[in-house]
C-alpha cells in the first residue's frame, strides 16, 4: 500500500502569506505604538494609532495578497487555456513535447513515448500542466486563501503590542513592547524557518534584526517630531 509523505511545498502558499502577515502585524503595530508613545504622554493616541494600524494593515495585507496572487492565478489559467487549445488542435506536437521532456530527464525514447501516451490518455492537460508548465494542485495560486491568511495573521501579530498598550502604564510601555515584540519575533522567525526546513537561528535572527530596526527608527522619529511639536 502507498503512504502519504509530508512535503513542505504543499503548504508554501498559505505559510508564506501567514508568516508575512504575522511579521508585518507585530512589527508595524509595535513600531506605531513606540513611535506615538515617544512623541507624547497620553494613552489614547497610542491606542488609537495601534487600532488604526491593525485595521488598515490587515486590510492592506489582504488586498495586496489578493491582487498579487490573483495575477499569478490569471497567468496560470492563461497558460492552461493555451494548453487546452494546443491539445485540441495539435495533439501530436504536444505529445512530442512531453516525450522530449521525459528524454531530457533521463528516460529512453521508447519509455518516454510510452509514459507520454499513458499520461495523456488519462489526463492530457494535467500531464502538460505538471511536466511542461510546472503547475500542480499543491502549488496552485489561491487568492482568497492567501488574502484571508494574511489578514488573520496580521491581526494576530498586532494583538500582543495592543494588549500591552491597553494594560500597562505608559512609563513601562516602551521597554515592555520592545522586549515582548523581540521575543515574539525570534519565536516567529524560528518557527517559520523550521516549517520551511531552514536553519532556525538564521531565520530568527533575520526577523528580529529587521523588527528591531523598524521599531528603533519609528521610536526615533516619534521622539524627534514629538520634541519639535
Amino acid at each position: 500500500m502507498g503512504h502519504r509523505e509530508f512535503h513542505r511545498t504543499e503548504h508554501i502558499g498559505w505559510l508564506r502569506a501567514a508568516v508575512l502577515g504575522a511579521n508585518d502585524g507585530l512589527i508595524s503595530t509595535s513600531s506605531l505604538i513606540l513611535g506615538v508613545a515617544a512623541a507624547q504622554a497620553a494613552r489614547e493616541p497610542v491606542l488609537l494609532a495601534g487600532i488604526a494600524g491593525l485595521v488598515a494593515g490587515a486590510l492592506s495585507m489582504a488586498a495586496g495578497e489578493y491582487v498579487s496572487v490573483s495575477s499569478q492565478a490569471d497567468t496560470e489559467e492563461a497558460d492552461l487555456a493555451r494548453e487546452r487549445r494546443e491539445l485540441a488542435t495539435e495533439p501530436d506536437l504536444e505529445r512530442a513535447e512531453l516525450v522530449g521532456i521525459y528524454v531530457d530527464r533521463g528516460l529512453t525514447r521508447e519509455l518516454a513515448e510510452d509514459v507520454a501516451d499513458q499520461l495523456m490518455a488519462k489526463d492530457a492537460l494535467g500531464a502538460h500542466a505538471r511536466d511542461e508548465l510546472g503547475l500542480s494542485e499543491s502549488t496552485r495560486a489561491r487568492p482568497v486563501q492567501a488574502a484571508l491568511a494574511s489578514a488573520a495573521a496580521f491581526a494576530v501579530g498586532a494583538f500582543p503590542p495592543l494588549l500591552l498598550a491597553l494594560s500597562l502604564p505608559l512609563a513601562r510601555l516602551t521597554p515592555a513592547v520592545a522586549g515582548v515584540s523581540l521575543l515574539l519575533l525570534l519565536a516567529l522567525g524560528g518557527l517559520a524557518a523550521r516549517l520551511g526546513g531552514a536553519r532556525v537561528r538564521t531565520g530568527a535572527a533575520r526577523v528580529a534584526f529587521w523588527g528591531l530596526l523598524a521599531m528603533g527608527a519609528t521610536a526615533l522619529v516619534g521622539r524627534l517630531f514629538g520634541t519639535v511639536a
